[in-house]
């Protein structure tokens, strides 16, 4: 059902997008992304809590997606719902759509990662809420080098649209200190809720859905 809605989600961003070239920039590695899930879905599932906070991430990007970040009009949305716009509020200076998607890439992806990584290692306690979170934020770096990298190799306004720092020289930094932020804050969630429970989802759920021989945590 998440796939069929999801294809919908694609399709829909596709749909005169404001910058057609920078929704296939931004949609590549969604598809790529996408067929991995897809390739793995039978060998190492992840559980439906990770499948619906994967999909929530990836509505958010394709709204990014379709208007491109730095133009999403929230500010255009909020304001024809409460007559007031959240810029105006906060008092806000750039479109903090980009920043939004980052702190919920950090708080939606942090435990499908676990899952994923206690599917393919040994670790228990607090080394299987640390690891995993250090792998978050490496992997947001990569993304920050790979958006300098696509900025570079295609220049012009296809690359700034693709880059999206809006003038701030700090928005890599910004960008992965959000992702930071939310993993940690939804890791630290997961600990203390595992912990009062004492119980872990996640690595039940793993001793489930593992086959024979697959290794991994026992």
């Amino acid at each position: 059902m998440l796939a069929a809605l999801l294809v919908l989600v694609v399709a829909t961003s596709a749909i005169s997008p404001s910058y057609p070239a920078d929704w296939l920039l931004e949609n590549w590695l969604v598809f790529v992304f996408v067929g991995l899930l897809a390739a793995i879905y039978r060998r190492a599932p992840f559980s439906r809590a990770s499948y619906v906070a994967i999909f929530i991430l990836l509505c958010l990007h394709e709204v990014g997606a379709h208007y491109t970040y730095s133009e999403v009009p929230y500010d255009e949305w909020i304001e024809a719902a409460t007559g007031s716009t959240l810029n105006g509020i906060m008092g806000w200076e750039r479109n903090h759509f980009d920043r939004l998607v980052h702190f919920a890439y950090g708080l939606l992806i942090a435990f499908p990662m676990r899952e994923l990584f206690l599917r393919v290692s040994d670790s228990r306690g607090f080394w299987s809420y640390f690891l995993p979170l250090q792998l978050i934020i490496a992997l947001s770096a990569w993304y920050e080098l790979i958006e300098w990298a696509a900025a570079m190799a295609f220049g012009g306004d296809l690359g700034m649209a693709y880059l999206g720092t809006q003038g701030d020289v700090w928005d890599a930094h910004k960008d992965m200190g959000l992702a930071l932020a939310g993993a940690t804050l939804s890791l630290l969630a997961a600990a203390l809720v595992n912990g009062f429970r004492n119980r872990d989802p996640a690595l039940e759920w793993i001793d489930r859905t593992r086959g024979p021989g697959t290794g991994g945590v026992a």
